[in-house]
C-alpha cells in the first residue's frame, strides 16, 4: 500500500521521527514494542524470521527493489513515499540504504527455551555501544554459536545500529536477556561450561582453555561452552567474576 507522505507531521510516520534522538528511541520502543530493520537485506532477513513490519518509509528511486523484498506483502503494508530531503529532515540522517522499516518487536523467549538446543552461547555483559553488539552477534554467528544471552543492562541488539551492523543474523541467532545476572547457575545446571576473557591471577590462557575442552571431546564428551565478553574498557565487571570464582 503506497502513500505519498506530503506532511513531515503526519502521525502515521511517528514511529521514524528522529531517529538520531537516543532518548525518543528508546521512549518509543518502550511505548509500542518496535525496532527498526534499516536496508534491503536486514528487512528481508527480519520477514524471513517472521516478523511482522508496522510500515515502511522509502523514496521513489528504490520502490521497484523494495516490492521485490516484499513480494505479496507489499499491498498489506502501509509503505511511505517521500523525497531523498524529506526523509533525511524526518529521521534526521541520510538515508542512503534503500529503505526503513518499523517492525514490531517479538516477545524475548525465556532463557531455558533458549539453551534447550545450544551447545556454544555468547554471553554480552554490559556492552554500551550498539555498533559492538551488533559486531559481536555477526561474528557469533559467523563462528558457529548456537544462541546469545546479554545482561539487563546491555545495549539494546534490536537497536537500529545493531541490526544494521549485525546484517540482520540477530534474526538467526536465539537470543534473550538473562535476568539474575551475573548468577549463572541455570546455565551450569544444564551442563554448561561458563567461561569468561578476564585478566585476573586466576585465568588460564586460551590454548589452555581449548585444550581441556578438546581433550573432553577425546573422552567422547560433549561439552558445552557459554563465554562471556565484558563490556568495552574494564571488560568483565568484578561481579561477573566473583561470581565465577565462588561457582569453583
Amino acid at each position: 500500500m503506497f502513500i505519498p507522505l506530503n506532511d513531515l507531521s503526519d502521525p502515521r510516520v511517528r514511529d521514524f521521527t528522529q531517529l538520531k534522538d537516543v532518548n525518543l528511541r528508546k521512549s518509543l520502543e518502550a511505548e509500542h514494542g518496535l525496532y527498526l530493520a534499516e536496508s534491503f537485506s536486514v528487512i528481508s532477513r527480519a520477514l524471513a524470521a517472521g516478523h511482522k513490519p508496522r510500515s515502511i518509509l522509502t523514496n521513489q528511486h528504490w520502490l521497484g527493489r523494495l516490492q521485490e523484498t516484499l513480494g505479496s506483502q507489499a499491498a498489506n503494508i502501509p509503505i511511505f513515499i517521500a523525497a531523498e530531503e524529506q526523509l533525511t529532515r524526518l529521521t534526521g540522517f541520510s538515508m542512503h540504504r534503500g529503505a526503513i522499516a518499523a517492525m514490531e518487536r517479538p516477545i524475548l523467549p525465556e532463557l531455558d527455551e533458549v539453551l534447550a538446543e545450544a551447545r556454544a552461547v555468547l554471553i554480552l555483559e554490559d556492552l554500551v555501544d550498539h555498533t559492538n553488539v551488533g559486531a559481536a552477534i555477526r561474528s557469533a554467528a559467523a563462528m558457529g554459536f548456537d544462541a546469545i544471552l546479554t545482561s539487563p543492562h546491555c545495549a539494546d541488539p534490536l537497536y537500529r545500529r545493531a541490526v544494521r551492523v549485525s546484517m540482520g543474523t540477530v534474526f538467526s541467532l536465539p537470543w534473550t536477556r538473562i535476568k539474575d545476572w551475573p548468577d549463572t547457575t541455570i546455565l551450569r545446571n544444564q551442563g554448561f561450561i561458563v567461561a569468561g576473557l578476564a585478566l585476573t591471577d586466576q585465568a588460564v590462557s586460551l590454548p589452555e582453555f581449548c585444550f581441556s575442552l578438546q581433550s573432553q571431546v577425546l573422552q567422547g564428551k560433549h561439552p558445552k561452552v557459554a563465554l562471556v565478553l565484558g563490556t568495552e574498557g574494564p571488560g568483565m565487571s568484578k561481579q561477573a567474576v566473583i561470581s565465577w570464582l565462588k561457582s569453583q
